[in-house]
């Protein structure tokens, strides 16, 4: 019998292009849903919490073929553990906490790859460098050789009409090649992380390369 999921699932991937990377956002959500997801083909997990993934995944240990992403706000004394449980980070939201990755990345010897979470627009309510600061810190940031920084990621302020939500995930579009037209030598943007249950569409319209969708595929959180 087709679970829902599994239903879910299979409409979505079939609306996606094979070009953009379906990420399940398995926060709150119990493992059993996570390993139906998985037995309906899914291997990338989103996690937004150290704590809850570490249980998770050791209780995932069976299913070794999964990726895992960080997409939450990372703390500081976090950083070295999210290193040890993700295999990418999305939300490297400011120069501090890039720099302290860079860091440990090279005591643990890893590479990750990450995203930098950028805001588009001003948004109290998100973590992340306006579009001008993360300009700015680019020559430092091109110095963290420890990381493999390949990705924007941005989240859309709440309340925004259709039209201003694509406008901002075609400015991220847009920024990723600004940065990229400045042949630095470690910083090269070849993925989009943006759009999520509400707004991926318009994301994908956007050149979204992956898309973290949560709700849709779970349903509403406990």
């Amino acid at each position: 019998m087709t679970s829902l999921i599994s239903e879910r699932i299979a409409h979505i991937r079939a609306s996606l292009p094979p070009s953009v990377r379906l990420i399940a956002v398995s926060k709150k959500v119990s493992t059993e849903l996570i390993r139906e997801a998985y037995n309906a083909g899914i291997r990338d997990f989103g996690e937004s919490r150290i704590q809850e993934a570490t249980i998770k995944q050791a209780e995932l240990q069976d299913l070794p073929d999964i990726t895992w992403h960080f997409i939450g706000h990372l703390q500081s004394n976090k950083a070295k553990k999210a290193l040890e449980l993700f295999d990418w980070i999305h939300s490297v939201d400011n120069f501090k906490i890039a720099q302290r990755l860079n860091t440990l990345a090279e005591e643990l010897e890893v590479n990750p790859p990450v995203c930098l979470q950028v805001k588009i627009l001003p948004d109290p309510h998100k973590s992340g460098w306006m579009v001008s600061e993360l300009l700015a810190d680019l020559p430092t940031l091109d110095q963290c050789k420890n990381l493999r920084i390949q990705g924007l990621m941005t989240i859309p302020p709440l309340g925004l009409q259709d039209a201003e939500i694509v406008n901002v995930f075609h400015r991220t579009q847009k920024l990723a090649q600004e940065i990229n037209d400045k042949n630095l030598s470690s910083i090269k943007i070849e993925h989009l992380s943006m759009g999520m249950s509400g707004d991926y569409q318009l994301a994908v319209s956007a050149g979204a390369t992956m898309v973290r969708l949560g709700t849709i595929l779970f349903g509403d959180r406990v």
